[in-house]
């Protein structure tokens, strides 16, 4: 059985895109040929790293979903051999959902001999709210089989709300049994791991090409293969990944 790992959120500009990045990383380090397929119609930051060979797909038309291309996403899943990932932008994240409940698109996937796997960004800071009420609506929306990989981002501020964590907090005891795993991405100085990090993201680069770049201070990718190393070493721990 292949995972089909969906990125989802529908919050922009909270890592979803560097999720699906990082995730492809650490599938192609661990010897894989992942099918990578981007959704998002305004930001396409995924289909920007020529590393992972990403197919462009606008599912969104019109504020719906193109049901000729969500089907010709289908058949790219149908044909993977391996492991998919497919990072959906923010407008995206309503309708597509919609779209897959009504169309049995999960219990298809299941079908195919592949475990659907949906991640979704929980960050700190003034989009926590909006963040925790889409993990919530993503477990209503995707019942079982299908699972759950939580990653937390401390980058706008701390996960917390009346002193307790994420794991303390009332929708994740609720919705505990569809958590496969919580991915916790390390957090650390935005002037330095941080900046170094948003400088890959832009460029489009991985971890891998950023560290053998030469152009690059020492510090610099001293800095990135310490966060490659915490940021992989948890997806390591998440076994359904």
């Amino acid at each position: 059985m292949s995972n089909v790992h969906i990125v989802l959120q529908g919050k922009g500009g909270i890592g979803k895109s560097l999720a699906a990045s990082m995730l492809a990383q650490f599938l192609i380090l661990r010897g894989e040929t992942p099918l990578c397929i981007d959704t998002d119609p305004t930001n396409a930051t995924f289909a920007g790293f020529k590393a992972f060979n990403v197919k462009k797909l606008a599912l969104l038309e019109n504020g719906d979903i193109n049901p000729r291309n969500f089907d010709a996403m289908m058949e790219l899943v149908q044909g993977a051999k391996g492991s998919v990932v497919i990072d959906s932008g923010a407008s995206t994240y309503q309708p597509l959902s919609a779209y897959m409940f009504d169309n049995g698109a999960a219990e298809v996937i299941k079908d195919l001999g592949h475990q659907l796997v949906l991640h979704t960004l929980v960050v700190g800071g003034q989009s926590m709210t909006d963040t925790i009420a889409g993990f919530a609506s993503i477990a209503d929306a995707f019942p079982a089989p299908a699972t759950i990989v939580a990653w937390l981002n401390p980058y706008h501020g701390p996960i917390e709300h009346e002193g307790k964590g994420f794991e303390q907090m009332k929708v994740y005891r609720e919705n505990k049994d569809r958590v496969a795993a919580i991915v916790a991405l390390p957090d650390l100085k935005r002037e330095t791991f941080g900046a170094d990090v948003r400088d890959m993201l832009a460029e489009r680069k991985t971890f891998a090409e950023a560290i053998e770049n030469p152009a690059l201070a020492l510090m610099q990718r001293h800095r990135l293969g310490r966060m490659r190393d915490a940021i992989f070493g948890e997806l390591s721990k998440a076994a359904i990944i």
